[in-house]
C-alpha cells in the first residue's frame, strides 16, 4: 500500500477481489486524519502568533507522522488478515481429522482478522486525540481541517468496530468473544467522545 498510488489502490478495492476490503478502509481513514493533523501543525508551526504554541504543534506532528505510517501497515496487515480467513475456510473437510483442522484454522485466522481492526480504533483514539490536542492553538484557518481530522477517525473507529464484530459472530471461544465485547464497548465510548469533539467543532 505505501508504494501504491492512490487511483491503483482504489481499483483494487473497486473489484472482484476480496481483499482490501473493510478493514483496510479503517485503516486509511485513520491514515487520512493523521495527515490532516500533520498539516495543520506544518501550517501553525513557524508562526509568530502561535508561536506559544509551537512546542505541542511540533511534538503533535512527529507522532502524527509516525501514526499516519502505522496506519498505512495496517491497511496492508487488514488484507493479510482477510486472506488468512479465507485460505482457512478453504481448507480441506473431507475427513474428521480435516474438519477439526480446518476449524481450528478458521478460529485463528478469526482472532488475527480482529485484532487488526482492534489497533486500527486504538491507533484512530490517539490521532483523535492529537487534534484535540492541537485544537487551542491551531493556525484559525485551518481549524475546519482539524474537524475533518476528527470526523476521519471517528469513521476510521466505527469502521474498525464493524470488522471487530464481524470477525466475532463467527467465533466459538466463550472468552475471546467476551473479550471483544469489552473492545467494542470501549470503541463505542471513543466514538461517542469523538463525536462531541465535531460537534464543539461545528
Amino acid at each position: 500500500m505505501r508504494e501504491q498510488k492512490i487511483g491503483s489502490w482504489l481499483d483494487d478495492l473497486a473489484s472482484g477481489a476480496p481483499a482490501p476490503g473493510g478493514g483496510a478502509v479503517a485503516a486509511m481513514h485513520a491514515a487520512m486524519a493523521a495527515a490532516l493533523v500533520s498539516m495543520v501543525c506544518e501550517l501553525t508551526v513557524g508562526r509568530p502568533k502561535y508561536a506559544e504554541h509551537e512546542p505541542t504543534m511540533r511534538e503533535a506532528l512527529a507522532r502524527a507522522t509516525e501514526h499516519r505510517h502505522t496506519a498505512v501497515e495496517l491497511a496492508d496487515a487488514d488484507a493479510e488478515a482477510f486472506t488468512g480467513v479465507t485460505d482457512a475456510y478453504r481448507l480441506p473437510k473431507a475427513t474428521d481429522d480435516e474438519k477439526a483442522a480446518r476449524s481450528a484454522a478458521i478460529q485463528e485466522s478469526l482472532v488475527r482478522a480482529a485484532d487488526v481492526p482492534l489497533r486500527t480504533a486504538a491507533l484512530a483514539a490517539e490521532i483523535l486525540e492529537l487534534a484535540r490536542r492541537i485544537r487551542p492553538g491551531a493556525n484559525v484557518n485551518v481549524l475546519s481541517d482539524v474537524a475533518v481530522a476528527a470526523v476521519s477517525a471517528r469513521a476510521a473507529m466505527q469502521a474498525a468496530a464493524v470488522n471487530v464484530a464481524v470477525n466475532r459472530a463467527s467465533m466459538t471461544d466463550v472468552a475471546t468473544r467476551a473479550r471483544l465485547e469489552t473492545e467494542l464497548a470501549r470503541i463505542g465510548e471513543e466514538v461517542a467522545a469523538a463525536e462531541k469533539f465535531i460537534e464543539e467543532l461545528a
